[in-house]
């Protein structure tokens, strides 16, 4: 019974072909892409993303790119509308959103803040279609303390692209360009503008007349002015070193000869002496011998490249380069000395993937850092068994340069280094420092993370799945298990891992039993176990073989004793003050999520088992007729709802009854329980079908619950020739003839149920030709976001009447396809379908 607001989709309308909307998705894609590369270009920001409405527009989702891998933007490609970030904040109050830098980031938006403690300003603008907001569009530039932000200028233009791209999107849905975005969206990645590291030039050369085609950058390669080139091989020739001159007509001869010439190398003079550039080119496949006469092809300078590469090759520190999403493009060989491992090894894959030793989510952040805030960053880390690294981060908009020394075991800063090193940079390493990673400082992102996960997960299992994709990954665990409390007892709610000996025996045990993971939560400590022989002198009876150390974690919420988390790892592991700190801090949050989530699980198993109670089992069989009813709870929220259908036999003849309760609640199948055993009674009294929605009406109104109802009632008179209709506020059915064409009944009609209890329902007297099919519905079926109801039921009419179907369970089951393949279905649905056959 909502109303709902347009939205963009990846998949298009039925009806529109596959051919056509492949074009429209490609003329979206355009249009993301054009809108994140000018965002960038005309604000002097390093990177944009455009993120538009989801589908069940609770959320905003990451669409489109520039400069800004997702993954640097940590949890958030989809982002819940009410979530305290700017561009959500935008999107929701339609206005522009400035933070000139970190300072003002923090003011408004602590939140953030505290996840992206980066020198960083951003601003967000709406994009809308008139007054219809669609997404937002984000742009975020380096900003040191009291950086003055976006001109104004620059904010107008900014929101002019947003202008644009909500206009184009908005005349791609009226061509049938519809458009969804969830969680599976992969989004659009553009890379930030950069210089080329080689020059290529194009011809197209006549070996007959020994005429020459080039493009401007040719003649630049040849060291000619573009547009004064003559057009002619033998100038080209002039500037090759003597030597290659005969290298050039054999190349000529070569492509001739076999059609093609691969990697010729030839050498161009310069002011200095001479650069050797590469010929390739081909003869095109195009039958003649004139054909035969050309050669076209390019001319490749990548001599800088090559000389750049020698360079770094001689350095004896080592010196990396990192894509935008941190993983390795180059390496030199001296960086495979100071890491310890093969280049081939690195090449394609971030260093904190491939090293033990760097596999601290701290180290990570510090690539985000400086991706993020576009400054450099210093900081250190310990190879073991006894070396330690200093790395150094030199970003732009296309990824980082680093560096990497030797650094002494406990350097002295020098102060006035230190007055100018990064604000993220960590502490020096003591003198004294254990042959481990620096303390987790990347861990507090990862609670960030959790914390808003958490908010997101339902379910126990949507939890526990959150839990294990947070938890294990920050704190480098390997095995995880969350047992919980029933009856005085723990029992496993879910385990992630291949060995059962981290778990003890817990399964079934009381409280008072003497394992770690009953007494951590008897005492409400958290137990950490850093080694095999740790567990033996703690605990004597348990093995530890397979597992090297393990966290018990107790579960408390509201002082009373939810479950144990158990956390193992398969060495032995150090768990330090911040670790432990953390985890424990975790274990709350975890507790009180969990304890949600179990009263949803207990609510919702009440309610739909309320709603199947009230629901019909099975349908009446009737002489001279056939029916099929059909339910489809929405797939977000409760899972339940008001809908309702019913089939009441009243003395020959049949009440067919359809109708739908507002909202998605206990209370709501409450109130349908009571509306359908109401209009139960008044059928079985006699009572006609206007009286029936009248007296119905009458005590929704007595019980004033808050909440309104439509209902469409038909009674079918014995012999099923004749039927009489009442509409309250509901949608119109649909008849379906012998001869296949459907109509939409237009039923004269009364007020919803429970606004005025004086409220009358005309009736509708309806002839029936034997063989008809009526179909009655809930608006879940028909109405969808973006579209008027009127097209939804038109729809269905159409889809009533071409349906192929021998029976009407087949003919429900292929109303309710589309229905069914709809991931996120916000209302329910309710379907009664109703054949008169032949007398």
């Amino acid at each position: 019974m909502s109303r709902r607001t347009p939205v963009e989709r990846a998949t298009p309308h039925a009806g529109t072909g596959a051919g056509e909307a492949d074009g429209l998705s490609a003329e979206r894609d355009d249009a993301l892409v054009a809108a994140v590369v000018k965002a960038v270009a005309d604000t002097g920001a390093h990177a944009a993303s455009v993120f538009l409405r989801s589908r069940d527009g609770r959320s905003i989702v990451l669409a489109a790119t520039c400069g800004a891998t997702p993954s640097l933007l940590g949890g958030w490609r989809l982002i819940p509308v009410s979530s305290p970030i700017p561009v959500a904040a935008a999107y929701r109050s339609g206005r522009t959103i400035q933070l000139a830098d970190a300072g003002e980031t923090m003011r408004r938006f602590p939140q953030l803040a505290v996840a992206l403690p980066y020198p960083f300003g951003s601003a967000s603008v709406p994009v809308r279609a008139g007054p219809e907001r669609l997404g937002a569009l984000a742009v975020v530039w380096a900003a040191p303390p009291g950086h003055p932000g976006l001109s104004r200028a620059r904010l107008r233009h900014l929101r002019a692209i947003a202008h644009r791209l909500g206009a184009a999107l908005a005349d791609l849905r009226s061509r049938g360009g519809a458009f969804e975005y969830d969680a599976t969206t992969v989004p659009i990645e553009v890379p930030a503008a950069t210089t080329p590291s080689v020059r290529v030039g194009l011809f197209d050369w006549r070996l007959d007349t020994g005429a020459v085609v080039a493009d401007d950058e040719l003649s630049a390669i040849f060291g000619l002015t573009p547009g004064a080139f003559d057009g002619r091989a033998d100038t080209l020739a002039l500037r090759l070193h003597p030597g290659d001159r005969a290298s050039l007509r054999a190349a000529a001869r070569e492509a001739v000869a076999n059609g093609r010439v691969l990697a010729r190398r030839l050498r161009i003079r310069v002011a200095d002496g001479y650069r050797t550039v590469e010929l390739w080119g081909r003869v095109p496949e195009v039958p003649g011998d004139e054909a035969r006469a050309h050669l076209v092809g390019c001319v490749l300078d990548a001599s800088a490249g090559a000389a750049a590469l020698t360079a770094v090759e001689r350095l004896r520190e080592g010196l990396f380069s990192l894509a935008p999403d941190g993983r390795v493009s180059y390496a030199n060989r001296s960086l495979e000395q100071l890491l310890g491992v093969p280049v081939r090894e690195l090449l394609g894959r971030r260093p904190w993937d491939v090293l033990p030793w760097l596999s601290d989510p701290g180290y990570e952040d510090w690539h985000r850092a400086a991706m993020v805030g576009q400054q450099p960053t210093t900081f250190l880390a310990h190879r073991p068994p006894d070396r330690w690294l200093a790395f150094s981060l030199h970003p732009d908009a296309n990824g980082v340069t680093g560096t990497v020394l030797p650094a002494a075991p406990h350097p002295s800063p020098d102060p006035a280094e230190a007055s100018h090193a990064s604000p993220h940079a960590p502490p020096h390493a003591p003198a004294d420092a254990p042959p481990e990673v620096p303390a987790r400082l990347g861990a507090i992102y990862h609670v960030l993370q959790l914390s808003s996960a958490l908010t997101e997960a339902v379910t126990t299992h949507q939890v526990c799945d959150v839990v294990s994709d947070q938890l294990l990954p920050a704190f480098g665990g390997q095995h995880l298990a969350i047992h919980v409390v029933d009856e005085g007892r723990l029992h496993l709610l879910f385990r992630s891992g291949h060995h059962d000996r981290f778990l003890h025996g817990l399964e079934g045990r009381p409280l008072d039993t003497a394992l770690p993971g009953t007494e951590t939560l008897s005492s409400g400590v958290p137990l950490f176990v850093e080694s095999g022989r740790e567990l033996d002198d703690r605990f004597p009876a348990l093995s530890a073989e397979g597992i090297g150390a393990w966290a018990y974690l107790p579960l408390v919420a509201s002082n009373r004793p939810v479950g144990t988390c158990v956390l193992g790892f398969d060495e032995v592991h150090h768990f330090t003050a911040r670790d432990r700190g953390i985890l424990t801090a975790l274990s709350g949050l975890i507790a009180q999520a969990l304890e949600r989530a179990r009263l949803y699980d207990e609510e919702s198993t009440v309610a739909r088992g309320l709603q199947n109670a009230l629901l019909p089992h099975r349908l009446p069989h009737l002489p001279g007729i056939r029916t099929a009813g059909r339910y489809l709870p929405g797939t977000s929220g409760m899972d339940i709802g008001g809908d309702w259908y019913d089939v009441i036999p009243t003395g020959g003849g049949v009440a067919l009854v359809v109708g739908d309760v507002e909202g998605h609640s206990v209370a709501a199948a409450g109130i349908m329980g009571q509306l359908r055993s109401a209009v139960r009674a008044f059928v079985t009294a006699g009572h006609s079908p206007d009286a029936v929605l009248a007296g119905t009406n009458r005590l929704l109104v007595d019980l004033d619950p808050g909440l309104l109802a439509s209902c469409c009632y038909l009674w079918i008179e014995p012999g099923g020739a004749r039927a009489h209709a009442v509409r309250a506020g509901h949608c119109p059915p649909l008849l379906r003839r012998p001869d296949g064409s459907a109509e939409v009944l237009e039923l004269a009609g009364g007020p919803l149920l429970g606004v005025d209890g004086a409220g009358s329902y005309p009736q509708t007297r309806l002839d029936l030709v034997p063989g008809s099919v009526l179909a009655l519905y809930t608006d879940g079926l028909v109405e969808e976001r973006g579209s008027d109801i009127d097209l939804g039921i038109d729809e269905l009419r159409a889809e009533l009447a071409h349906a192929p179907a021998a029976s009407l369970d087949e003919l429900a089951d292929h109303l309710l396809r589309k229905a069914r393949r709809t991931a996120h279905r916000s209302d329910d649905i309710a379907l009664l379908l109703t054949q008169v056959l032949p007398g």
